[in-house]
């Protein structure tokens, strides 16, 4: 479509204009792609079909005149009796006298509200003297913010299609709009907006939401491709032998989905592209050693490597066993922001000058002053901890290093093809022999008492024990309030002799880092804390993990919190304090207690909660739709990616005529993202 101005169209002036600009709507292809968020449906349904209590709409012949009675303060009920079929229907109106004029004796109406089966009456909210119109069945409803009337906002959509409908450019192939028995782009778009009945807003709704998905899809298809191309030469020949052999000497035998993953991410280091990808794991599946393989596998081609942690205290812990893995083999360095002086310098000619092998450090990997000499491997844990910046800027550090991403929160397929669509991804789906399952349970809040009882057991068995305050709502003040009266009542309920912390979001970074190394090295026996509490660290002697208002989390983050504890050889226990008022709530407290497996928690949580809570709501990592919902559109999205991937394989796209204008679609949306992209 070409590149029209809202103001383009008839009857849009610039008061309206300004309006319209507050709801981001600039162009005329934002005007027509402002999609309604729902519908009401006023189809008319026989009797028999409707339920008792629920919105309907009816049809019938007014059979008498309508009676009017006033009661309160300028308060009335209008009562008319309609024949519909062979049944009499009463309707019932609140404060509408003048509609008496309007319900003439044998005048068609067509009427919607509250339907009472028992005793087969209809409390009016809206109602139509005449012959019925299919069209006004359904009615369109929009997020307008009160800027705009829902009237005025239609007729500037029927306008703006009248005017530039027919430059809607049809943007999919014949092909498959044949296969698919597809509308035509431009079909569509008036049929979203003015339906003529369900069967065509459902196809409107089919037909753009596979344009959504296909176009996001072969974004991230197209973007795959343009990394890959643009980093040829980049294959690194080690020795796969002394790798084996490496291997051979671990005191422990890989599972086979670690062997399956370190198998994609060798055949990554090996090709002549650059590795982008994302290496899932749940809590304590063993994705660190699959890392430390790797890096191993790059020093060996003469690279170095690298790995970024969010947190100082995850960096020394990476490095100690790093270091212990590999004495005497490599030299692993720690790079963070406390390290400074003549040490800090001392370390930054090193790595500057190839001395260092892997280098481990926090965003301080990231300062300009930090030279890598040829950096070949980089590994950022805890990913969605960092910005897309932050990341570029590591990545910059050498020429065109591999990247492996890892995350400890399984992410079901359907988000992953969403989310990291751009991203290979290799998955640990099994736990190493001989791991002990966490014990969870669910309790009620009177059982509290009891709790500290066992914390008090366990600190003296040489235990220790993390309790995460109630979550109210998202709000630093109220949480942390209620952090700050749980440590108090703890530390009173306790013995002198147990060491109860603190932990949340209002100390800084330097005082967190303070208390999880107590925590660590078993000064602060029990931690109270919000849920900043850090993801991955490793504290094996703790045994015990407690959740109060555990029904407000999610599973996924449930079994984040979870996964704090079970990292020693002592058995471990979650404590799920909740009092869950609906069934959906008690449904996921029951399947915490059931179940340790991250992945099919992951898939359970995004059944109960949806998308946008999968992540949280700060950061959803999830791309916005506009029509497509990657869950309930799930066959859809697996069919855009399909068709994705083979207009990709073909090379289709700027080489077959009939591809023309989905390749010039797809070049206008890639060079906002990309630069310099063509």
């Amino acid at each position: 479509m070409k590149k029209r101005l809202v103001s383009d169209v008839n009857g849009i002036g610039p008061a309206l204009n300004e309006k319209l600009a507050e709801l981001n709507i600039h162009s005329v292809e934002d005007l027509i792609t402002t999609y309604p968020s729902r519908y009401d449906n006023f189809e008319v349904l026989p009797l028999s079909e409707l339920i008792h209590e629920q919105k309907a709409t009816i049809e019938g012949t007014v059979l008498s005149e309508a009676v009017v009675t006033y009661y309160g303060h300028k308060k009335s009920r209008l009562t008319v009796p309609f024949q519909v079929g062979e049944v009499v229907v009463k309707g019932i109106m609140f404060n509408r006298a003048f509609a008496k004029k309007q319900l003439k004796v044998g005048e068609k109406v067509t009427v919607t509200g509250k339907w009472d089966q028992h005793r087969q009456q209809i409390t009016i909210s809206h109602y139509r003297v005449g012959e019925k119109d299919p069209a006004a069945e359904i009615d369109p409803v929009y997020l307008l913010r009160q800027l705009i009337t829902p009237k005025q906002f239609k007729k500037i959509i029927k306008q703006a299609l009248e005017q530039f409908g027919h430059e809607i450019d049809e943007i999919l192939p014949e092909k498959y709009l044949v296969e698919y028995k597809l509308f035509n782009r431009a079909f569509a778009i008036e049929q979203i907006h003015f339906p003529k009945d369900l069967s065509h807003l459902k196809q409107a709704k089919r037909r753009l939401i596979y344009d959504e998905l296909l176009i996001f899809q072969l974004k991230m298809q197209v973007l795959r491709k343009y990394n890959r191309e643009r980093t040829v030469g980049n294959a690194k020949a080690y020795d796969p032998e002394k790798v084996d052999q490496f291997i051979e000497q671990l005191p422990f035998k890989l599972t086979e989905a670690q062997q399956k993953a370190l198998h994609e991410i060798l055949i990554d280091i090996k090709s002549p592209y650059r590795m982008h990808r994302l290496l899932q794991g749940d809590v304590g599946s063993g994705k660190t050693i699959v890392a430390a393989i790797a890096l191993y596998s790059s020093i060996l081609a003469g690279c170095q490597g690298a790995i970024m942690v969010p947190t100082e205290i995850l960096a020394e812990q990476h490095y100690q066993s790093l270091s212990n893995l590999f004495d005497g083999i490599l030299t692993v360095e720690l790079l963070t922001g406390s390290i400074k002086g003549k040490q800090r310098s001392e370390r930054l000619t090193a790595i500057n000058e190839g001395q260092v092998d892997i280098i481990v450090g926090t965003h301080a990997l990231i300062q300009d002053e930090v030279n890598f000499m040829n950096l070949g491997l980089i590994i950022v844990d805890e990913q969605h901890r960092f910005g897309v910046k932050q990341r570029k800027v590591l990545r910059e550090k050498g020429i065109d290093p591999d990247v492996l991403f890892m995350t400890a929160t399984p992410i079901p397929r359907t988000l992953a093809i969403t989310s990291y669509g751009d991203m290979d991804i290799s998955i640990i789906d099994q736990m190493p022999i001989g791991r002990k399952d966490i014990d969870t349970f669910w309790v009620k809040e009177s059982m509290f008492p009891r709790i500290v009882a066992f914390i008090e057991k366990e600190v003296k068995k040489g235990g220790q024990a993390y309790v995460i305050a109630p979550l109210i709502e998202e709000s630093d003040k109220i949480d942390i309030q209620n952090a700050v009266e749980l440590y108090q009542h703890l530390s009173s309920t306790l013995p002198s002799s147990i060491q109860t912390g603190l932990l949340h979001g209002r100390l800084t970074n330097v005082e967190k880092e303070q208390v999880m190394q107590e925590f660590a090295e078993n000064k602060i026996n029990v931690l109270v804390s919000t849920t900043v509490v850090e993801v991955g660290v490793n504290v094996p002697n703790a045994t015990i993990m407690v959740i109060y208002d555990a029904e407000r989390f999610g599973l996924s983050q449930l079994h984040q919190l979870r996964g704090r504890v079970g990292r020693g050889e002592q058995q471990s226990y979650c404590i799920l304090i909740a009092d869950p008022k609906g069934e959906i709530g008690k449904e996921r407290m029951q399947v915490m207690t059931e179940t340790t497996n991250g992945f099919e928690l992951a898939e359970q949580d995004l059944k109960l909660r949806g998308p946008g809570e999968f992540f949280g709501r700060k950061q959803s990592g999830l791309p916005e739709f506009k029509l497509a919902d990657p869950i309930h559109d799930y066959r859809t999205l697996e069919t855009a990616r399909k068709d994705a991937v083979e207009i990709i394989f073909k090379d289709v796209l700027g080489n077959d005529p009939d591809y023309d204008s989905l390749n010039t679609y797809i070049k206008n949306i890639l060079t906002e993202y990309v630069d310099g992209f063509d």
